[in-house]
């Protein structure tokens, strides 16, 4: 007989806890588990190893969508990986852009923190440039 798990094992094993299992279930990305005498979920290896997978996607920043087609790709081994790739490709640029982005942040930041001198905070030069340069939402929206 398979080694079944339930859902608290399944967290542990896995580290997603189990609201996650269950929004996974919902959205089609698990299976639907067996239910054992007690009514409560029963898991399978595939179910432990799916759950890892839509875990490591999710820590590549991939969004639950590409996650699905991958799995459907992965359900369906014979056909072609073209879709794979695309998904990938597209990330990967997101990321880039998400990377440049935050390297001008970061540039803006530093440049900031050298030229303060310490003082009153009347005077600060952090302060200063948060105001001249926080002029409304902008593209970024608030938040």
């Amino acid at each position: 007989m398979a080694q079944e798990y339930r859902i608290g094992d399944v967290a542990r094993r896995t580290g997603c806890s189990p609201e996650s299992i269950r929004h996974y279930e919902k959205l089609g990305l698990l299976h639907a588990p067996q239910r054992g005498a007690q009514g409560y979920r029963r898991y399978d290896q595939t179910s432990l190893e799916r759950i890892g997978f839509i875990r490591h996607g999710r820590h590549l920043g991939l969004d639950l969508q590409s996650i699905q087609e991958l799995l459907s790709l992965a359900d369906n081994p014979d056909t072609d990986c073209t879709l794979a790739d695309d998904i990938a490709s597209r990330h990967l640029q997101q990321l880039e852009q998400r990377i440049t982005a935050l390297q001008a942040l970061a540039d803006e930041l530093r440049q900031v923190v050298h030229t303060c001198r310490g003082g009153k905070s009347a005077d600060c030069r952090i302060i200063g440039s948060l105001y001249r340069h926080g002029d409304g939402c902008g593209d970024a929206g608030c938040g």
